[in-house]
């Protein structure tokens, strides 16, 4: 066992698939998307290398990074505020030829220095787009036990039709080793699919990160686990507890929505190991006296006066006397009046103005950017 693993550094990218879905990433990054009501995407792998003992974490940022520092603060709802390890902030670094970083590889160009200071032994780095609440002791453990160069995180999972080419599909042998590897594959069916999380001793990890900038390689995906496979030792680690991957703006609808199921609720928030986000002293949701909810979660500062069913909603929204909200997902300080709204998802600070009604469909949900008006 690793006590606390204090030879374990965390890294988390916020950026990494942002053009993913775009629609939400368009003024933050993908670490920063809401989620749940009153979550932000950011949330969940830095709880989760919290509560695996992981308390040196650096977040590699690149654009529309605001928000997210905002939200972040100085990591004291994490318990990171610390004088020695904590969190820290990655800024984005200019490259010579090609402007921000394109990949992994040449993101960690800009953060290597903090790696090394850091005297990890280990370094266990993840993206934002996956909603989990994982463990990652016997993660590190099976690393440490295999003695390989890499260990890779992957879920066996049905490959949406929606995310297609969106993916990263390996194949193993009898002893977990990957043998192949097939980057932004457009399959159907049930495959061991990578998300995005991995752990390298760090001495290695630098100098594959000088080795490949001199190269002028930066994918890990394509350039490590690809085309790298059959010369290094590459372990695989099958993830088996509650994982949601959010690549699509369809896979995000899903994903709030699920958590409408109350064992979804309990696979993803467990007793002693809770996700940790920024508090809001906010007054507690006022119903009135023509309000019907049903199936719904309702965070704190809300306002209903209408009629709200199978939906969620964020922190101070306010759905006014007529209006009926089912099956949507609407975020903080929307406003609807005296209108219908059937499988919307409404960003922050929308306003929908009486009788503009607003129904898309279970598979095609209708997204309302930022601050809209209708």
């Amino acid at each position: 066992m690793i006590q606390q693993n204090k030879k374990v550094l965390g890294i988390i990218f916020a950026n990494m698939h942002d053009t993913l879905i775009s629609d939400l990433t368009k003024d933050r990054t993908m670490g920063s998307i809401p989620f749940g009501g009153r979550y932000r995407l950011i949330d969940f792998p830095l709880s989760s290398m919290v509560h695996s003992g992981i308390n040196n974490i650096g977040l590699v940022t690149k654009s529309n990074y605001q928000s997210l520092m905002n939200h972040l603060g100085s990591g004291s709802e994490w318990d990171l505020a610390r004088k020695k390890d904590g969190l820290y902030i990655l800024p984005p670094f200019g490259h010579a030829n090609h402007g921000l970083y394109r990949g992994k590889f040449e993101a960690l160009g800009g953060a290597w220095r903090f790696i090394a200071a850091s005297k990890a032994k280990y370094v266990v780095f993840s993206d934002c787009n996956i909603i989990s609440n994982i463990d990652y002791k016997p993660f590190i453990e099976a690393h440490i036990a295999s003695g390989a160069d890499a260990t890779v995180m992957y879920a066996r999972r049905k490959v949406d039709e929606n995310e297609k080419g969106k993916c990263t599909v390996i194949e193993t042998d009898n002893d977990g080793k990957v043998i192949d590897v097939m980057c932004e594959a457009r399959l159907n069916g049930e495959f061991n699919v990578c998300v995005d999380t991995v752990i390298m001793e760090s001495e290695f990890l630098i100098k594959k990160i000088h080795e490949f900038h001199s190269k002028g390689l930066y994918s890990f995906d394509r350039d490590f686990l690809q085309k790298g496979h059959k010369d290094y030792n590459i372990q695989s680690y099958c993830y088996e507890g509650l994982m949601m991957h959010i690549n699509s703006i369809q896979q995000y609808y899903e994903a709030n929505m699920s958590l409408l199921d109350t064992n979804i609720r309990k696979q993803l928030f467990i007793p002693n190991k809770a996700i940790y986000t920024k508090v809001r002293d906010e007054a507690p949701t006022r119903y009135g006296f023509s309000a019907s909810v049903k199936n719904s979660l309702i965070n704190d500062g809300c306002i209903i006066e209408g009629t709200v069913e199978n939906s969620v909603l964020f922190r101070g929204v306010r759905v006014e006397k007529g209006a009926v909200v089912r099956n949507s997902i609407l975020m903080q300080e929307t406003v609807v009046e005296d209108s219908r709204l059937e499988y919307v998802v409404a960003d922050k600070h929308v306003t929908i103005t009486a009788n503009h009604p607003m129904l898309g469909s279970k598979n095609h949900p209708i997204f309302i950017s930022k601050s809209k008006v209708i």
